[in-house]
């Protein structure tokens, strides 16, 4: 059993000592001339006006989360696609039946004026 997992082990040990080494070689090789241009903080290459302040409405947040639950679902067609033709009429069904809970839900979500900006 050891030999079939030793594989593996080995590449998860080879990637975690790459990675830490890494990280140490730039961290005590690597030059720390702090200097103020550099303390500044800066978002995309361009200086904060300082919108820490500003609250971002729930709505926001809720489109983030609904865009996140339909790119999931883009990961789940891709699979279902490349083996369709083994699956036969169960998986065409079951995957009538996935699609059609993402509609309710986003008919739900657009009922509910999530998909709305401003009102």
């Amino acid at each position: 059993m050891l030999s079939t997992y030793l594989p593996a082990l080995l590449m998860l040990v080879v990637a975690t000592v790459f990675a830490v080494g890494i990280f140490t070689l730039t961290s005590v090789l690597g030059t720390k001339h702090m200097t103020p241009e550099k303390a500044i903080p800066y978002e995309s290459g361009s200086e904060s006006d300082g919108a820490n302040q500003i609250r971002l409405s729930v709505k926001f947040y809720l489109t983030a989360i609904l865009f996140v639950v339909f790119d999931i679902e883009a990961v789940f067609l891709y699979p279902w696609a490349s083996i369709f033709r083994q699956l036969g009429w169960f998986g065409l069904v079951e995957m009538f039946a996935f699609i059609g809970s993402l509609a309710i839900t986003l008919l739900y979500a657009w009922k509910k004026g999530a998909l709305e900006w401003e009102k």
